[in-house]
């Protein structure tokens, strides 16, 4: 009989605000489990020098993209300076049935669509504070890579943001790195033991009585 019981994936939604440390929190938690896939999102963009079809994006033609809206195969989209970007459900669907996570970098707009597809009861939703404003608009700064123009939209946009945090399983404060990889690594390990998630555990049980059957 076996010892451990199978179980189905987890949608991993992780959402925050640019600068809390989102995308260092995602690079953390599949460093931890390389197992955890990383969902690839389809988009009508052309390909940038170097980016390959499936690794970067699944590169499609607007009438590809509809289509597959039109046939429910993605599970959130949003059109986003003239370009439709969205998740396509197909590689998700076979990945949580197979027992491995998903992660979902993306913003509250996509994960409220995820939340209200046929995958919602598969969704772990995580949202990430920065531990103050000020902190935010230093961590934006340090990259860097933005004019004060782009910086001050960032801010603003992060109000709104930060407003949808109360719609989330989970709210971390990102105050330091370290101690909020180790807690996202607890949040995961104790929603994969969730008896929900465990589809062998019933026939695990069984076998158990019928050992008190054997003994009698």
């Amino acid at each position: 009989m076996a010892t451990e019981a199978a179980r189905r994936g987890i949608l991993i939604i992780l959402s925050s605000p640019s600068g809390a440390g989102k995308s260092t929190l995602a690079h953390a938690i599949r460093d931890w489990d390389p197992s955890i896939a990383f969902s690839v999102s389809a988009t009508t963009r052309a390909p940038r020098p170097g980016e390959e079809d499936g690794r970067e994006y699944w590169f499609r033609s607007r009438a590809e993209f509809e289509a597959m809206v039109g046939k429910g195969e993605m599970l959130e989209h949003a059109e986003v300076f003239d370009n439709l970007y969205g998740s396509p459900k197909g590689p998700v669907e076979d990945a949580i049935s197979q027992g491995r996570d998903v992660l979902f970098d993306i913003d509250w707009q996509g994960g409220q669509q995820i939340r209200q597809s046929s995958l919602g009861q598969d969704v772990v939703s995580i949202f990430v504070l920065p531990p103050s404003i000020t902190e935010l608009e230093s961590r934006l700064r340090a990259r860097a890579q933005d004019s004060d123009q782009v910086i001050a939209g960032r801010m603003q946009k992060s109000q709104a943001e930060i407003s949808h945090w109360a719609e989330y399983d989970y709210v971390l404060i990102n105050s330091d790195k370290d101690r909020a990889a180790a807690e996202l690594r607890t949040i995961l390990g104790a929603e994969r033991l969730k008896r929900a998630r465990q589809s062998a555990l019933g026939e695990f049980v069984r076998g158990l009585n019928a050992e008190f059957g054997d003994m009698q």
